[in-house]
């Protein structure tokens, strides 16, 4: 069996290198989490501005009053949390690299899965085995194909190790029901895989949202570590900082300090002002819930715009649920794309980036088979390009009928009807 390309590996069964056709675009690193396109609190502004006088490093794994702050953050969400479980960095790829690392063997993961994800194994040489995701959602394997693609893993001579996945997903803004989430972490608690948790984008679920979020550490806390990077619902990319919660057990204390090892080897330490900001953060004071509550609710109506220009255009996408992005399948529409000279996801990144002005990733990044004609829209980038224009988006009782939030989903959607196509019919691509 073949890792899924276009991941990498060295030696052993199955043995496939990433590759690109010349001039068809970079597929080894995917594109960043999407970005709020929201101004930055003024107290968190002072926060980090009142950390930069500090002279002293971080220690590694996070100062206390961060890693006290995270132990709060979980206990809130129904996980019990103790200091000496918990470790951060400055970022979740560090995070989910070191793991990786630690844990060692093969990684398997949805498919699609977000764009970071895979590149932390290809580093390290490991085999990455995409596994199909059920058709109601993203962000956790199939329980039946998880099975089978283990087992014929290790048939072929393989060591698979650790499934990586999410409950709130990038990039398909998917949350997976409580059942389907509980079948996939028992099947891997059952074949002695270790699980990660990405629970990124678990803050940002949209209001009204028909979903009910559960972190698989309540399910089985002893074979389950948890990894959220602030970036998603708290902290802009400017303040790269994640925090992973491990299982209080003895193999997850020896985990954790291997962990901590490898990030201190590389020099993956918080700086003062990025810990200072992540400890405000995840006290998560009035001015931070609110900011996150409003943030969410914002997002969740582009997103819905978004989704309702899709499916007009004749296109496919399952209703967003969590986060700052859509994921959206022109399969219907690739007689059209072909006459455009759009034949894979590489053309359809290159033609909807160049009309609209924005990144739109191709499924390819998101570990999609490049011939499948899907992309990843974001959110951001349609609250406003100058700050005045961004605390409007944030304050307005009608965010969609401000003239610069107005304009720029007309352009998306113009751009998508110009390709043409008759309204979706019933389906996974359906309003629920």
């Amino acid at each position: 069996m073949r890792p899924s390309e276009p991941t990498a590996r060295t030696s052993g069964p199955g043995a496939a290198r990433a590759r690109a056709p010349e001039g068809r675009g970079p597929v080894r690193y995917g594109p960043p989490l999407p970005e709020p396109g929201l101004p930055v609190l003024p107290e968190l502004a002072a926060v980090v501005a009142g950390a930069a006088g500090r002279p002293d490093s971080e220690p590694p794994g996070g100062p206390p009053a961060l890693l006290e702050a995270a132990c709060g953050y979980w206990q809130r969400r129904g996980l019990d949390t103790e200091r000496e479980q918990l470790g951060a960095a400055p970022g979740a790829a560090p995070l989910l690299l070191a793991l990786t690392a630690a844990l060692g063997g093969d990684v398997l993961v949805p498919r699609p899965c977000p764009a970071w994800w895979v590149p932390q194994a290809r580093l390290l040489g490991r085999a990455v085995y995409h596994v199909p995701t059920p058709a109601e959602c993203g962000g956790v394997p199939d329980s039946s194909a998880f099975l089978e693609t283990v087992r014929r893993v290790r048939a072929e001579g393989g060591d698979p190790r650790l499934l990586v996945l999410s409950v709130a997903d990038d990039p398909t803004a998917t949350v997976p029901p409580p059942e389907v989430l509980h079948e996939a972490v028992e099947a891997a608690a059952a074949e002695g895989l270790h699980v990660v948790s990405d629970e990124t984008w678990r803050d940002t679920l949209h209001p009204g949202a028909d979903s009910v979020l559960f972190s698989p550490a309540e399910m089985y806390p002893l074979d389950v570590t948890v990894l959220s990077d602030l970036t998603g619902a708290f902290l802009p990319p400017s303040l790269p900082a994640a925090c992973a919660r491990f299982p209080a057990t003895e193999r997850g204390a020896r985990l954790r300090a291997r962990v901590l090892d490898f990030l201190t080897a590389t020099g993956a330490l918080l700086a003062a002002p990025v810990a200072a900001a992540a400890t405000y953060v995840l006290n998560e004071t009035e001015e931070i819930t609110e900011r996150r509550r409003v943030g969410a609710a914002l997002h969740a109506q582009v997103a819905g715009a978004l989704h309702r220009a899709v499916l007009g255009a004749g296109g496919l996408a399952r209703p967003p649920r969590a986060g700052r992005h859509l994921y959206m399948d022109l399969e219907e529409l690739r007689p059209r794309l072909a006459a455009l000279g759009v034949s894979d996801s590489q053309d359809l990144e290159d033609f909807l980036g160049e009309r609209l002005g924005m990144p739109v990733p191709g499924g390819h990044r998101f570990g999609d088979e490049q011939g499948v004609l899907r992309a990843r829209l974001s959110t951001g980038p349609l609250l406003g390009s100058t700050p005045e224009e961004r605390r409007a988006s944030l304050t307005s009782p009608e965010p969609l009928e401000l003239p610069h939030v107005a304009r720029l989903l007309t352009m998306v959607e113009s751009t998508l009807r110009a390709i043409g196509g008759e309204p979706a019919g019933e389906g996974w691509e359906t309003e629920r």
